[in-house]
């Protein structure tokens, strides 16, 4: 989502690599380019003047420590004021049992897959959640909910008869109640925009059911609107956090930068994916960080350590130091891979490669890799040289790919081979230390393709 917002604001700090200390004039024409950095990406013009006056202020005499470049430097401060304008400090939801949370938002901005979402999130944490219906006026909103409940294995409450919200939320107290519910999510009506009606009900269902969160689904690609959304919602019925949705899509992350200024409300959760799992927790500082293209390694650890059996991780650890790794091995590396989401979010989190594209082209290359391996029979993946060329026929049949194509990862996963080969023992230790004496990092990677 932010990859315009990062490309642009490094290339604002750029100019004052050499420069000994950061001054009004040589700070200037970058603050400048950081400036129209946060207004391209729908940052509110308050915000991003605010900001900028904040790093102005910040940097101007500092002398440059000779351990950090002038760059660097101010990148730690644009970082740390990132931080702050993200909505500092924790972003935790109440910590009581029963838990109940109210869901708002305008419809369309993914209230009832949030909320299902919420309680999947919930559940892992040890709760027993239940999801309520609360929009009467749309009968698939209901069903919606009750298929997704169901698939996550989540008890739900409904009443389809009753058009009275505020009724089918004292219901589903008392349902909760009997059922033993510890976490009670309330999903309400959306509008396509904001009327008198909408706020009336969402008043009356507060003050019946005294919600401990009353959280706001936004969607990010709505820019500087959604930030109109919330400080609307705020004034109505006083907001405890902010649920951002789409992020994965090509928002231009704005809303982001500008809902907590502008409304002092935190943003506490983030839908990054259309997966019930793609749910997290909104960490200001991590996201920062993201932004600037340093990455994200605490998520992409705790991504990992949530999705990847340990003991396999071992397994194959053990395989890549012996050099005995085959296609069968590979194919399950993919399929753990994809637990941990799309690659294009997962290429975020690592340090400076948030500027490498990775689109549908490159999420539809590795299908079509998965499908060439699947396409092969177990003796094939375990011992690859035996694949003679009217197996790669038939492979190519089953995967629906050309002959070429499985040449080409045949081909690959043999150099890849080659290359584990060559890094085992003292020679391979020499070999890595003279790669990154040749300038290792994002840039000297190769263009791997699978």
């Amino acid at each position: 989502m932010l990859e315009s917002l990062t490309d642009k604001i490094g290339k604002a700090v750029r100019n004052l690599r050499g420069v000994g200390k950061l001054s009004e004039e040589n700070m200037a024409e970058a603050l400048k380019e950081v400036r129209n950095a946060l207004l391209s990406a729908d940052v509110h013009f308050r915000v991003a003047r605010e900001f900028v006056d904040r790093v102005n202020n910040e940097c101007v005499g500092k002398e440059v420590l000779k351990t950090v470049t002038p760059g660097q430097m101010i990148i730690k401060i644009i970082n740390d004021e990132l931080t702050k304008l993200l909505g500092e400090g924790t972003t935790d939801l109440v910590d009581k049992k029963p838990l109940r949370i109210m869901m708002v938002g305008l419809h369309g901005a993914g209230k009832t897959t949030s909320s299902v979402k919420l309680a999947r999130f919930l559940l892992k944490k040890g709760y027993s959640p239940m999801v309520v219906a609360c929009d009467v006026y749309r009968p698939a909103a209901i069903d919606q909910l009750e298929t997704l409940a169901d698939t996550e294995q989540i008890q739900y409450y409904s009443d389809r008869e009753n058009k009275d919200v505020v009724r089918i939320g004292a219901a589903a107290l008392k349902k909760a109640k009997e059922n033993s519910n510890d976490a009670i999510i309330f999903d309400t009506a959306g509008r396509l925009q904001i009327d008198d009606d909408l706020i009336d009900e969402i008043k009356n269902l507060r003050k019946k059911i005294d919600p401990d969160e009353v959280l706001l689904v936004a969607d990010s690609a709505l820019g500087q609107e959604a930030v109109n959304v919330a400080q609307t919602f705020n004034d109505a019925v006083k907001l405890s956090g902010i649920v951002l949705t789409k992020l994965d899509g090509d928002a231009r992350g704005g809303a982001a930068l500008s809902m907590k200024s502008i409304t002092g409300v935190s943003i506490k959760f983030m839908g990054i994916g259309e997966k019930p799992e793609d749910f997290d927790i909104f960490h200001p500082d991590r996201m920062a960080s993201r932004i600037l293209g340093m990455g994200d390694v605490v998520s992409l650890v705790e991504k990992a350590q949530e999705t990847i059996d340990q003991d396999e991780a071992e397994r194959m650890a053990m395989k890549l130091q012996s050099a005995d790794f085959n296609l069968e091995d590979f194919l399950g590396q993919l399929q753990q891979m994809k637990k941990m989401g799309p690659l294009g979010s997962l290429m975020e989190m690592f340090p400076g490669m948030s500027g490498m594209k990775v689109g549908d082209k490159e999420e539809n290359q590795l299908k079509r890799t998965e499908a060439i391996i699947q396409s092969m029979t177990i003796r094939e993946r375990q011992s690859p040289q035996i694949i003679s060329g009217s197996r790669r026929k038939r492979v190519a049949n089953g995967s629906g790919v050309k002959v070429k194509d499985v040449n080409a990862l045949l081909k690959q996963f043999q150099q890849m081979r080659k290359m584990m080969k060559m890094m085992k023992g003292s020679k391979g230790r020499k070999m890595m230390k003279k790669m990154a004496g040749m300038g290792g990092g994002p840039e000297g990677l190769p263009n791997m393709k699978f």
